[in-house]
């Protein structure tokens, strides 16, 4: 009698955590809208060009997020496809008058074409074997980047210069705000696609490698073929926010992409949370943000401070590890549901 009892219960209870869970992410999703497309329009330039940066690290997070998060290997090397990216669209741009818009689907081709030569052979390791092999090529890099019989076309140590883009079309938008709707429509674009491939068989395939690989080998997926795909797929969105980093910004050189660019795209992921999303765009805010503001703190205590930023990133860090450890998507996943517990609990009598 217990169990017929309480079976009804626990079920309405789910459904309405997953109901409310539903309308949270609706909400959500328009307040976003709003305030991505008005933004322009009131931040100012420095502001403006912060936000393009969340965007452009959120695409990036959702690469190594699909990679990481979804299909389970590890890679602390994401920078190197970032600079990859980049470093194309600046040449593509400088040495051959390629349109800068046209830069950025050819960078992305480029770095899949990158990250699934790299997958072939890291499909032999796995876990922390396959983390060392990245961390080398994020170590290496910037190193080969520097090499001088590459300056010609990387422009050494001095880097590539390039001119901010203007709005097309005779638009009345500044440089800024056009930039920041050019990373804007890419961002879009690329969650769309992400959804739609982690919702869909490939989907299902990439989460069930990372969950059973032994089951889903007898069940007749090509591991291989899939993790050296997913490999390429996440270098494909690096790649694309490299290219408009290097747009944004409008400069590149080999010091821009060191070791603690690809540690802070593994931080985003694990902040924002592991196979979500939209979880990485609040991991992208904090990599874009918590360091700036641990520097304004410590610029407070002087010169005597100068490890503080370091100091106030790691406490933060370790921080939001404790009270979310899974992440800013993980609590608002599970929030519906707590709070529905909460304020459906039987009056004691």
């Amino acid at each position: 009698m217990t169990l017929a009892n309480d079976t009804p219960t626990a079920l309405s209870a789910a459904a309405i955590a997953q109901a409310g869970s539903r309308r949270l992410q609706r909400l959500a999703m328009g307040v976003f809208c709003i305030f991505a497309l008005g933004l322009p329009f009131v931040a100012s330039g420095y502001h403006l060009f912060q936000f393009a940066q969340v965007l452009i690290y959120a695409i990036a997070l959702l690469g190594l997020n699909i990679l990481t998060g979804y299909n389970g290997q590890i890679s602390l090397g994401h920078g190197a496809f970032y600079a990859i990216g980049g470093y194309a669209m600046a040449i593509l741009a400088t040495k051959f008058d390629v349109p800068y818009w046209a830069t950025i689907p050819v960078s992305g081709l480029i770095c899949f074409v990158a990250g699934f030569l790299f997958g072939l052979p890291a499909l032999r390791l796995g876990g922390l074997y396959l983390a060392l092999a990245t961390f080398a090529l994020a170590v290496a890099t910037p190193q080969l980047l520097n090499y001088r019989g590459f300056d010609a076309w990387t422009g050494g140590s001095q880097g590539l210069q390039l001119g901010k883009p203007h709005a097309p079309f005779a638009l009345p938008l500044t440089s800024d705000q056009w930039l920041y709707f050019l990373c804007l429509v890419c961002a879009a674009l690329m969650f769309w696609a992400a959804a739609n491939l982690v919702r869909g068989r490939i989907g299902r395939a990439i989460i069930a490698i990372r969950d059973h690989p032994i089951a889903a080998e007898t069940m007749g997926i090509n591991i291989s073929f899939y993790k050296a795909m997913c490999f390429g797929v996440s270098a494909l969105y690096a790649g694309v926010a490299g290219a408009l980093g290097s747009i944004v910004v409008g400069f590149i050189s080999p010091d821009s992409f060191g070791l603690f660019l690809s540690l802070s795209f593994l931080v985003g992921i694990v902040v924002g949370g592991l196979a979500s999303i939209w979880g990485v765009l609040f991991g992208a805010l904090f990599i874009e943000f918590v360091p700036n503001y641990a520097d304004q703190l410590s610029d407070l205590f002087g010169e005597s401070a100068k490890a503080l930023p370091g100091a106030i990133y790691g406490i933060l860090l370790i921080g939001l590890m404790y009270l979310m450890p899974t992440g800013v998507a993980g609590v608002i996943r599970t929030a519906p549901g707590l709070l529905s517990r909460l304020f459906s609990r039987p009056k004691r009598v």
